[in-house]
């Protein structure tokens, strides 16, 4: 790679340039592979985070709609019982981090 610049008046300038040009020509390319890396690094991250998401975007007031439609349907018994297998009698006695078995639970009645 080889860059020609010429600016009458502004020497320095241009010398600064050329070393620029030059130093840029001597990098390997390792910078690249490490950026690369680096984005990988990020992607799989934020897929972590998606994935703790959704897992944590199972709220009471889901679970609560998802056992209401169960009972409207007539299945008030097999809804009390994944209550009691799940931790209470009720869905305000079910810890938050049942919620998400719970909701699986149902959802394959």
């Amino acid at each position: 790679m080889k860059i020609d610049v010429n600016v009458t008046g502004l020497d320095f300038l241009a010398e600064a340039i050329n070393k620029l040009a030059a130093t840029v020509a001597h990098k390997p390319s390792k910078t690249i592979k490490e950026s690369k890396k680096a984005k990988t690094e990020s992607v799989t991250q934020a897929e972590a985070t998606t994935d703790k998401q959704a897992e944590d975007a199972v709220t009471l007031e889901t679970v609560r709609a998802k056992l209401a439609a169960l009972m409207q349907i007539g299945k008030q018994a097999e809804v009390k019982e994944l209550l009691k297998k799940h931790g209470g009698d009720k869905l305000s006695d079910i810890p938050k981090e049942n919620y998400s078995a719970l909701l699986a639970e149902a959802e394959a009645m």
